[in-house]
C-alpha cells in the first residue's frame, strides 16, 4: 500500500506533467490556427485524444460502469471544459498570441477556489475578493495593452475579444474541474478523462466538414501539431491532471498553474519568434500575484485590521 507522502509526491509530479504539456498546448493551438479554423483545431484534437484514451483503457482493462451521478458529471465536464473551453480558447488564440492567452486563461484558479468554496465546501475565504480585484486588474493592463498591438492577430477579430474569450475559457476551466471533482471518487483518472474528452469530440461533430476540408489544404506542420494536441496535452495531461486532482484539493491544485504563463511565454518565443510585451507580461504577473493572494492561507491580516477598527 503506497504510503501519503508517497501518493503527494505522485500526485504533485502527475500536476507539474500536467503543467508543462498545458503551456505547449497554448502555443501549439497558435501554430495550428494558421491553416485550421478554432472548431477544426478542437474537433481533431478530441478526436485523437479519444482514441489515444480508448485504447488505453481497453488495454488496461480498467473499465467501471459509472453511477447516473457520475456519468452525469463527468459528462458536464465534458462539455464545459473540453467542448466549450477548446473552441473558445482556440478562437481566443486567433486574437492574442500564446504568452497573453496563458497569462489571462491563468485566472481559472480563482474561479475554481470559488466553485470549489461553493460546491465542494472547500471553504469560500474572504481573501478570494481581494485575489479575484487583483487579478482582473492584472487583466485589464493585459487589454489596455494587447488592444494596442494590432500584430498579435492571426484572424479577424479583436484583440479585447480575445481577452474575453480567454476569460471565458478560465471559467469553462474551473466549471470542468468542479464538475469532475465528485466524479473521481468513483472512477479512475484515466475513465474521467476518456468520458469526457468523448463527449467533448461527440459535441464538436459539428466541425466535421470544415475540418475535412482544411485538412486537405493545411500544411504538414499544422497537422503534427494537431495530432500532438490530441496525444499529449490532452489525453496524458488530461489523465495527470485528473490523478493529481483525485489525491488532492481542487482549489490548492489549481495553484499549480502558475507555471503555465512563463512556461508557455518562453515556448512562445523560442518556436513562435511571438511573445507579449514587457507591459502586458507585468499584468500577467499581476494575475498570478492575485491568484496567490486568492490561495494564500490565513487572512492577509484582515482579521486585525477589523479587531483594530472596533477598538
Amino acid at each position: 500500500m503506497t504510503d501519503q507522502p508517497a501518493q503527494d509526491r505522485l500526485a504533485i509530479a502527475a500536476a507539474l506533467t500536467t503543467v508543462v504539456l498545458w503551456a505547449s498546448a497554448f502555443v501549439g493551438i497558435r501554430a495550428a490556427a494558421a491553416d485550421l479554423s478554432p472548431g477544426s483545431i478542437a474537433l481533431a484534437r478530441l478526436a485523437i485524444g479519444t482514441m489515444a484514451l480508448g485504447g488505453l483503457l481497453v488495454a488496461r482493462r480498467a473499465w467501471r460502469r459509472p453511477t447516473r451521478r457520475a456519468l452525469a458529471l463527468v459528462i458536464a465536464s465534458g462539455l464545459a471544459w473540453f467542448a466549450l473551453y477548446n473552441v473558445v480558447l482556440n478562437t481566443a488564440e486567433r486574437m492574442v498570441d500564446a504568452g497573453t492567452a496563458s497569462m489571462l486563461v491563468n485566472v481559472g484558479p480563482i474561479f475554481l477556489a470559488v466553485l470549489a468554496g461553493v460546491f465542494l465546501r472547500e471553504g469560500f475565504p474572504p481573501r478570494l475578493v481581494i485575489g479575484c480585484a487583483i487579478a482582473f486588474g492584472g487583466a485589464i493592463v493585459i487589454g489596455l495593452v494587447t488592444q494596442s498591438d494590432a500584430t498579435a492577430t492571426i484572424g479577424q477579430g479583436s484583440p479585447l475579444l480575445g481577452i474575453a474569450l480567454c476569460i471565458v475559457a478560465a471559467l469553462a476551466y474551473a466549471t470542468g474541474n468542479t464538475l469532475q471533482k465528485p466524479a473521481l471518487r468513483s472512477l479512475s483518472a484515466l475513465e474521467v478523462t476518456w468520458l469526457a474528452c468523448l463527449t467533448g469530440a461527440v459535441t464538436c461533430l459539428p466541425f466535421a466538414p470544415g475540418l475535412i476540408q482544411e485538412v486537405g489544404q493545411a500544411q504538414l506542420s499544422s497537422l503534427a501539431w494537431v495530432v500532438y494536441l490530441g496525444l499529449f496535452p490532452t489525453s496524458i495531461a488530461f489523465t495527470t491532471w485528473a490523478y493529481a486532482l483525485s489525491r488532492s484539493a481542487a482549489g490548492r491544485l489549481g495553484s499549480t498553474t502558475y507555471l503555465v504563463p512563463p512556461v508557455a511565454i518562453l515556448m512562445g518565443a523560442v518556436l513562435l519568434g511571438e511573445a507579449p510585451g514587457l507591459i502586458a507580461i507585468a499584468g500577467g504577473g499581476v494575475c498570478i500575484l492575485g491568484v496567490i493572494v486568492a490561495r494564500s492561507r490565513g487572512d492577509l491580516g484582515l482579521g486585525r485590521l477589523r479587531e483594530a477598527v472596533a477598538r
